[in-house]
């Protein structure tokens, strides 16, 4: 039996058994309970000047098969967003050509693909409402030429800019006015971003989401769904059941998503209390966890497909804790965790990040992941993530 090393933050060396493979298998069908999409990362060419502040060159190959192994489990792509570090090493140019790649291969799969909409082509920090209102109008006409659905994500300018509830609703208002079909809104968390602390108008997220949802209501043919971030269930679940008939609420929360989207179909997973007289019975997900555990987060929704709430929790339950690691505090640097993982699971060839954001994370933190990953069958190919963490860990002076 392979052990698998670990390495504790006292640096204590340890062993546990390697898992088998997980075994899961690739659905047959599209999946129907739940709409799930994977916000992706992007992967770096190895040989480039991958360090703080140069422009993000981008290996194509790498970056695109990852979307492509994505689609082949049923789950959509989310990209361009904040886990292909949009804000922290994605420049402006990178991110329209993962725009338009990443809708040409959609197309050529048959998947699904929404992509971040922002204001960050604009280099200065502070700007006025007028020029946060174009600049969100530009990439969105951008993201609809490409053929991929909008996600508005929340805007640094914006936050800066907004001196009431009012302006927000200002800029959505135009901003919506100029979509050509429904789009997805964004409310990030500090946790992820504390440049949009007050967001929608509040630090309290109960004004915050009223803001939210007269937004929504004076625009409901235009908004097709929410994904909250904030790493609070409560919220999502108060938020959730106040949308109108048709607006989906795509779960965000990488801390909590197991009750939230199993809701009321799982009983027993762990999730706050409901109205039961709701008809929101669950949300659908839009998570950077799954980009790093797409396998296991598509066996678990086969399961619910299949009415089987038991498996479904006895699949994904396990990952939350991996998740909770992933996205530990300082939780922006959980890109570090996902594409780390993906290099365990042989979708690029080396553990590399733009703007050396490899380097986010200690050695214990990575070792904590490996072993969570082992424990929740989220390593593909055990054999291969093995010999790659001994690897790393010799290359660091820890014998294995």
């Amino acid at each position: 039996m392979t052990e698998l090393t670990l390495l504790g933050a006292d640096g204590v060396v340890t062993s546990v058994a390697l898992q088998d493979a997980p075994g899961f298998t690739r659905p047959d069908a599209p999946l129907s309970s739940r709409v799930a999409y994977a916000a992706a990362h992007v992967v770096p060419v190895v040989s480039a000047d991958n360090t703080p502040g140069q422009p993000a060159q981008i290996d194509w190959d790498a970056t695109l098969g990852f979307r492509r192994s994505v689609y082949g489990w049923g789950l959509g792509v989310a990209d361009a967003m904040d886990t292909a570090q949009r804000n922290m090493g994605l420049d402006a140019a990178a991110t329209r050509e993962l725009i338009a790649r990443s809708a040409e291969v959609a197309r050529e799969e048959g998947g699904s693909v929404v992509v971040g909409v922002n204001t960050d082509h604009i280099d200065d920090e502070h700007i006025p409402l007028d020029r946060v209102i174009d600049a969100f109008k530009s990439q969105l006409a951008y993201t609809e030429d490409q053929g991929a659905g909008p996600v508005l994500m929340a805007s640094r300018h914006l936050a800066r800019a907004a001196s009431s509830a009012d302006d927000y609703r200002r800029v959505y208002r135009e901003v919506l006015a100029a979509a050509s079909g429904p789009v997805v809104l964004h409310w990030l968390g500090t946790a992820f971003d504390p440049a949009l602390a007050g967001y929608f108008g509040s630090s309290d997220w109960r004004v915050a989401s009223d803001v939210l949802i007269e937004i929504i209501g004076e625009n409901a043919d235009k908004v097709a769904g929410v994904k909250m971030s904030l790493l609070d269930a409560a919220s999502e679940v108060s938020v959730r059941e106040r949308l109108p008939e048709g607006v989906r609420m795509f779960t965000g929360d990488d801390f909590n998503y197991v009750g939230l989207i199993g809701g009321a179909d799982v009983p027993q997973a762990a999730q706050p209390e409901r109205d039961p007289a709701s008809a929101r019975r669950h949300s659908d997900a839009l998570l950077g966890a799954f980009a790093a555990l797409t396998p296991v987060a598509s066996a678990a929704i086969q399961a619910l497909d299949a009415g089987d709430a038991d498996r479904y929790l006895a699949i994904l339950g396990p990952t939350e804790e991996l998740s909770r690691q992933i996205f530990a505090a300082p939780t922006f640097y959980y890109k570090t965790g996902v594409a780390f993982l993906s290099w365990l699971n042989g979708h690029q060839a080396a553990f590399q990040m733009v703007g050396g954001l490899h380097s986010a994370r200690s050695l214990p933190h990575l070792s904590r992941i490996v072993e969570l990953a082992n424990a929740s069958h989220a390593l593909e190919q055990p054999e291969l993530a093995a010999d790659r963490w001994h690897a790393m860990l010799r290359l660091n002076g820890v014998g294995a």
